[in-house]
C-alpha cells in the first residue's frame, strides 16, 4: 500500500491537502456547544440510559450519559459553572446519606 505523501503527490489527489473539506476537524470544534440551559442532560437520572447491547448486537457496557459527553460540551463560560455544581451535588448527596443513616438509626 502507498504512503499518504506518495498519494498527495499523485496529481490526480494533490487537490485533496489543500481542499478544507477533506482537513480533520480540529477537538475544539467537535462538540456541539450547549449552554447552562442543558447542562442537567449530563447529570441527570431522566437522560441516563444503560445500553447492554450496540445496534449490531454485540454487547457493551455504558451510558448513554457517556455518549452525550462524546458529542456535547458546556460552553466556556458555563463549564466552571458545572464543575462547581457537580461539586455541590457531590456534597449535597453525602450529606443526605449522613442524613438517612442518622434517621434510620433512630428508628
Amino acid at each position: 500500500m502507498s504512503s499518504q505523501e506518495e498519494i498527495l503527490s499523485d496529481g490526480r489527489f494533490s487537490c485533496i491537502a489543500r481542499d478544507p473539506r477533506f482537513w480533520e476537524m480540529p477537538e475544539k470544534e467537535r462538540k456541539v456547544k450547549i449552554d447552562k440551559r442543558f447542562r442537567a442532560m449530563f447529570h441527570d437520572q431522566k437522560f441516563k440510559l444503560r445500553y447492554t447491547v450496540d445496534k449490531r448486537g454485540r454487547p457493551v457496557n455504558y451510558t448513554s450519559t457517556e455518549n452525550l459527553r462524546k458529542f456535547y460540551a458546556l460552553s466556556e463560560s458555563d463549564s466552571d459553572l458545572s464543575e462547581s455544581d457537580s461539586k455541590e451535588l457531590t456534597v449535597k448527596k453525602k450529606k443526605k446519606k449522613k442524613a438517612k443513616g442518622k434517621g434510620e438509626a433512630d428508628s
